[in-house]
């Protein structure tokens, strides 16, 4: 399996981020990514995809959008849409016609910032999703950078400390969206792909000659990620290269990662049995007995979880080996310490024992 980075969930100037598309791959290829996925708040902004390259590094950008209702104030029931053919906007007062036109023209939907507090201090609503009747998205946004800043600047002291050094706050995804995940895949008895946004605008700040930038692209790009595995390198053909995209991204062959402290890059969990070996976002029949494998790039804490509750872990490991006949939906957590915090570095996609 050929593994790549994807950084999904940005804004330009087509709706209220501060760069444009050009900027954005700038900054995703200094990032170290391989792919970036923009998402502008109700508005598919066509002939901006392709490649960056420069020496030896190549970007791929592609486009989608964050769908929601702007004729309501209370602005909820947020929906990224990736792959998409057409502009899908204007189904956005009914999020379940949304998801089944975005379902229809081969697009993939992702419920945004599932769980979110507002932040009266800065005059930011809670845009956190409401329409729980919906059904046939693809996942949810297990991590959203942004929401968590929203959840973790209690104070005045913690949302300029947070405003100014991401690092000292991102900390994990919030705990209600960890439990509605699981609940969610339990609940429809199907995969629920989760994914990570950073939700970047790069937001500036003017006070006379002053400038400030807060939460600039290339930082961000480094922090939540998103690690796919593919079934083959990327070729450079847009085409090709996209569906390769698209296709993990819809299988779940992916696992989120924090890359700030350090890269993810090498994490492995797998499960064999007798029909051979099987990727997080597979299903596996767990009636001859499986054995799960987690691989590490450091030694540090990870957890295997069955339905949601701890079955293993190891606090200073490079890998976890499980044995089981027991069907579930398994899935990995991995922690580091980074800046005096026991921190969130890796949520892996389940795989899923029948």
């Amino acid at each position: 399996m050929e593994e790549i980075i994807v950084a999904l969930h940005m804004h330009t100037v087509y709706s209220d981020g501060n760069g444009k598309h050009a900027d954005l791959a700038a900054a995703g290829l200094k990032a170290g990514l391989d792919a970036i996925l923009i998402s502008d708040h109700n508005v598919w902004v066509q002939g901006m995809e392709g490649y960056l390259q420069k020496g030896k590094k190549r970007l791929l950008t592609l486009v989608g959008e964050e769908v929601h209702d702007q004729t309501l104030t209370k602005g909820k029931n947020h929906l990224l849409i990736f792959g998409n053919t057409r502009e899908l906007a204007r189904f956005a007062p009914d999020p379940q016609q949304l998801t089944n036109q975005a379902n229809a023209s081969g697009g993939l939907t992702f419920i945004a910032h599932p769980n979110e507090d507002a932040l009266p201090a800065f005059g930011e609503a809670a845009f956190n999703w409401e329409d729980w009747q919906v059904n046939g998205y693809t996942g949810i946004e297990l991590w959203n950078q942004m929401s968590e800043f929203k959840t973790r600047a209690t104070s005045l002291p913690k949302i300029v400390l947070h405003a100014f050094f991401l690092q000292l706050m991102t900390y994990r995804p919030l705990d209600a969206t960890l439990k509605l995940w699981d609940e969610l895949m339990l609940k429809h008895n199907r995969p629920v792909v989760a994914v990570g946004g950073v939700d970047a605008h790069e937001l500036q700040i003017r006070k006379g000659p002053l400038r400030v930038v807060l939460y600039p692209y290339e930082l961000q790009f480094r922090s939540i990620t998103n690690h796919l595995l593919l079934p083959k390198p990327l070729t450079g053909n847009l085409t090709q290269d996209k569906n390769l995209i698209y296709d993990a991204l819809r299988a779940g062959h992916s696992f989120i990662a924090y890359d700030l402290p350090r890269s993810a890059r090498g994490f492995r969990f797998t499960v064999n049995n007798n029909d051979g070996t099987f990727w997080m976002g597979d299903q596996v029949s767990a009636e001859a007995g499986l054995t799960f494998q987690v691989r590490l790039p450091l030694r540090t804490h990870v957890r295997l979880l069955r339905n949601g509750s701890v079955v293993k872990e190891h606090t200073d490991r490079e890998v976890l080996t499980y044995l089981t006949k027991e069907p579930g939906i398994y899935r990995v957590e991995v922690y580091l310490d980074y800046l005096g915090m026991h921190r969130a570095w890796i949520f892996s996609n389940p795989i899923y024992a029948l």
